[in-house]
């Protein structure tokens, strides 16, 4: 009985003193029940609610795509009028733009099957279970023959998204070719990540013999010249390596009509700008132009712009602006820079306390590479480390090691900050902050790759004070922890300068219309 008053005496806390028993219980049903006529106006309410967000959305984006249609579910696609350039996007977050985007042939994929591809060229993608978000939605289009820029996270299965449709363009080309001229040809801007690509298209063009040659500085020439005569389908290189093949009449490129720019943030970052101009002029005039980006700067655009279809399809697969991977576990620690090797030996032992577990290391600069290097080797770990100093076989047998395990601790300057697909890293610790917070988030995207959890730790100094504020977004918008140490240097972002025109500059937007030329009458002459 007392229980039973206790539950009937709760809810009449809520109700005015003034009101009666009974009129608290009837208020009470009424609320839990309400009358038929309610629930119509509740009902109706919502409606127009609803109503209301389609409308806002038809007018934002022109056309929807029900997530269910992305998967395949029913096949009926839902459209709403709206301008020629089509806009989808599912639950995955997946946005699609371009000239008619919308037709029933360029559906995303469920599975690798429902592209049609022969099995000896899907024998590479046996291991996996399903086609990741962008190579559902690019190879449709990709296979179709449309010019196509894809906006993806590292470690998304960009090289397989570009990897195919380019095996399958050599194959078309392949019966109408008599030269030994590469016909595909696939930029990237470090020495590793072309290796990378490299090792990905070789394994999956063997069944079908399409073969490749990687290109890349650092190394004897000769090896690549001789692969380069014998005859390939595919060139994958960095742009000063194939520009200096190009001047010593080695490398034709005058008959590659599909190109691939990976990355292609990052090689105008790094300077290649010219080059990269200089080595598309020299293929096919008529081609098919593939771009990979994680951001879409100005710049990108630009370059999109002067050598792609004037209305290429557009993917981005999460956003255009670079946001840190949520399966990895930020933590940041504002300390005194001469505290740093102290501290590092002490995280070691924390997270590497069985020696065979993977930990990559970043620091800023090459010297200080091999500083650190030197300095753990001395307290006993084992550890190696790549630069820019060392001899490119250094590099790679480095990389090898770790790779393979069998030195699971490795110190890396930003050469390995992108693109590289290392498995199963568990920890990143950033011993130097980059000099970008971009940078900061593909050092950090290392880990928790393929769906597994990550730990990133980083040493935050006062030196780099003036990237606490773009550092905060990040934790935040990945909702991390922000330590307070961190909050007292300012949550202020610093405006991103001009190369050429320093902070004082506005920065005018890609899609910004044309300035219209003003004509004057010369007010020295008269009538």
């Amino acid at each position: 009985m007392v229980a039973k008053q206790l539950a009937d005496d709760e809810p009449q806390k809520t109700l005015k003193g003034s009101q009666s028993k009974s009129h608290k219980k009837r208020h009470k049903r009424k609320l839990e029940d309400p009358e038929p006529e309610e629930v119509a106006v509740i009902e109706s309410k919502k409606e127009k609610q609803k109503k209301r967000k389609q409308k806002q959305n038809q007018e934002e984006e022109g056309s929807i795509v029900n997530s269910e249609n992305l998967s395949g579910s029913n096949g009926k696609v839902e459209t709403f009028n709206g301008p020629a350039e089509f806009s989808e996007k599912s639950s995955t977050n997946v946005v699609v733009t371009g000239k008619d985007a919308n037709e029933s042939k360029y559906k995303a994929l469920a599975k690798f099957v429902d592209s049609g591809l022969p099995s000896d060229v899907l024998e590479c993608c046996k291991n996996f279970e399903k086609p990741s978000p962008i190579q559902s939605h690019s190879w449709p289009f990709l296979l179709d023959g449309r010019d196509f820029i894809g906006i993806a996270k590292t470690g998304s299965g960009k090289t397989l998204a570009f990897g195919i449709p380019a095996i399958m363009h050599v194959l078309s080309k392949r019966k109408s070719k008599k030269s030994k001229n590469p016909l595909c040809l696939v930029l990237s801007p470090t020495r590793e990540l072309a290796q990378q690509i490299s090792d990905v298209l070789c394994d999956a063009g063997k069944p079908t013999g399409v073969q490749s040659v990687c290109l890349y500085g650092g190394v004897d020439k000769h090896h690549q010249k001789a692969s380069l005569k014998s005859g390939v389908d595919i060139v994958i290189g960095t742009p000063g390596r194939l520009q200096d093949m190009m001047e010593m009449g080695a490398c034709n490129l005058k008959e590659v009509s599909f190109v691939v720019l990976d990355e292609a943030d990052r090689m105008l970052d790094l300077g290649f700008e010219p080059a990269v101009r200089a080595i598309l002029s020299q293929t096919c005039s008529v081609r098919q132009s593939v771009m990979f980006s994680a951001t879409w700067p100005p710049a990108v655009h630009q370059l999109a712009q002067e050598f792609m279809d004037p209305h290429p399809i557009k993917v981005v697969v999460g956003s255009e602006d670079l946001a840190a991977n949520h399966d990895v576990m930020q933590i940041v620690e504002v300390l005194e820079d001469r505290a740093r090797d102290e501290r590092l030996q002490c995280l070691l032992e924390k997270y590497h306390k069985s020696r065979k577990n993977r930990v990559l290391v970043f620091v800023l600069y090459k010297k200080e590479a091999s500083r650190v290097e030197i300095m753990l080797q001395k307290r006993g770990w084992k550890v190696v480390s790549i630069s820019g100093d060392k001899q490119q076989h250094a590099r790679t047998k480095a990389l090898s090691l770790f790779k393979d395990g069998s030195c699971p601790l490795m110190i890396a300057t930003d050469v390995a900050a992108r693109g590289l697909d290392i498995p199963d890293v568990e920890v990143v610790i950033n011993y130097s902050f980059p000099l970008t917070t971009e940078d900061y988030v593909h050092r950090i995207g290392r880990t928790g790759r393929a769906g597994k959890k990550g730990v990133a730790h980083t040493f935050f100094t006062k030196d780099n004070k003036g990237l606490s504020g773009e550092l905060i977004n990040v934790l935040r918008e990945a909702g991390q922890v922000v330590p307070a140490a961190l909050l007292n240097f300012g949550t202020h972002v610093k405006k991103k300068e001009s190369k050429l025109y320093g902070a004082h500059f506005r920065e005018i937007d890609a899609n910004a219309p044309k300035a219209t030329k003003i004509k004057f009458d010369n007010s020295d002459e008269e009538d």
